[in-house]
């Protein structure tokens, strides 16, 4: 009996000496000496203690496809932060004018507000750009997208075009792009390399002061896909209704219930009922008879693909005008005005716009118009385009 005691008595010992080991590691943890602070301060505003860029998601975000802990365990708020100022660093353009962030404002959902954005020598895109919060959906439900059986079994990718695999790979192609940064990642490394605070950075990162290519574009990959929307309002009233989307929710006017009503029944076949994946990845919607862009079909050289584009998610979709892969429409008005009365039959129309060979004629009424931008704008979220952490490092 004395000898349990007495094993007892000692195990307690170790387990306060590892606590307390635990604690001191806990108290005297930093993440930055004040030198490396000092330096780093010198021209970006960080915080002393890292922000976490682990996403934090809604109950039930991607449906139990994929643990939250999984999506984690591949985040470093290192790494993230470092991505963050590659985001936001003008360094990364040939004449030091435009950075990604010129193109994905944080005030605009990570898009912009105009139809084509202006590159570093003044020139305009091709394509309107495309909002980047949520592209951890794009990470699940379009890379992977086969093997959850979304997306009707489609793997797509980024871009309006589907060209380009991942984050990193269309991060590089707008970097070393004629028209929108026009550097080479040889240059864009070597110029990395003359900064003393990227040195401290990719340390803190990556445990070592190389920097690479391979490093730089897989830090802007980890910080765009920490920025996740998921604080709207439809997120709330989802949430409360217990993820019964189809219902009514009780928060909503009955104008927003309307639209989500009219959502549901019209538009969802393409964009999903909860906004957390595209139940279709590409899209062919009617907006011409012949197409000056080919979309798919420009790179594919595939006529099945003529004229289709990525179908995009619709959170935040208040703040992302002008629309469509040319910016065509000003309004959410003439979105849902083309959906209503103006979808054309093209020969590669999708089927879900489709009634029998010709092209669907929803015919909304004035009443319903108003319902269903209604429902639409319960998709923003203001938290996202506020949080500091995502915000422009630079002084």
């Amino acid at each position: 009996m004395k000898i349990n005691n007495l094993r007892y008595f000692c195990l307690f010992i170790v387990v306060l000496m590892t606590q307390s080991c635990t604690d001191d590691n806990k108290s005297t943890y930093i993440d930055y000496t004040d030198e490396e602070y000092a330096l780093l301060t010198q021209r970006l505003d960080l915080p002393s203690e890292l922000y976490d860029y682990s996403p934090e998601f809604e109950e039930d975000f991607f449906n139990n496809h994929l643990e939250e802990g999984n999506i984690q365990s591949r985040r470093s708020s290192h790494k993230a932060t470092l991505g963050r100022v590659l985001f936001y660093d003008k360094t990364l353009s040939i004449n030091e004018l435009v950075s990604c962030a010129s193109c994905h404002q944080q005030n605009l959902a990570f898009a912009d507000d105009v139809a084509f954005s202006e590159g570093f020598d003044g020139e305009l895109t091709t394509r309107n750009s495309l909002p980047l919060g949520n592209t951890i959906g794009f990470e699940t439900s379009y890379r992977n997208g086969g093997d959850f059986g979304f997306n009707n079994g489609g793997q797509a990718q980024f871009s309006w075009d589907e060209s380009n695999a991942d984050i990193s790979s269309q991060s590089k192609a707008a970097i070393t792009s004629e028209i929108e940064m026009g550097l080479n990642m040889t240059e864009l490394v070597s110029r990395l390399k003359n900064q003393d605070d990227y040195k401290i950075l990719f340390e803190k990162a990556y445990g070592d002061k190389n920097i690479l290519e391979h490093r730089v574009l897989e830090a802007i990959e980890e910080f765009v896909n920490s920025i996740v929307s998921n604080h709207s309002k439809f997120d709330k009233e989802s949430m409360a209704a217990n993820q019964d989307i189809l219902s009514d929710f009780n928060g909503f006017t009955a104008a927003e219930n309307k639209g989500k009503t009219l959502y549901m029944n019209n538009c969802s076949s393409c964009h999903s009922i909860d906004h957390q994946f595209t139940a279709v990845a590409t899209a062919n919607n009617g907006l011409d008879f012949v197409y000056e862009d080919k979309g798919m079909g420009e790179h594919t050289s595939d006529p099945s693909k003529n004229g289709v584009f990525k179908v995009p998610f619709l959170r935040n979709i208040e703040l992302t005008g002008p629309y469509m892969h040319d910016g065509r429409f000003a309004t959410l008005d003439d979105v849902i005005n083309h959906y209503s009365e103006g979808i054309k039959t093209h020969e590669n129309l999708h089927i879900n716009l489709k009634d029998g060979f010709y092209a669907k004629q929803m015919n909304f009424s004035d009443d319903e118009k108003s319902a269903l931008k209604a429902y639409l704008l319960t998709l923003t979220d203001k938290e996202v385009i506020a949080d500091v952490k995502f915000s422009d490092p630079f002084k």
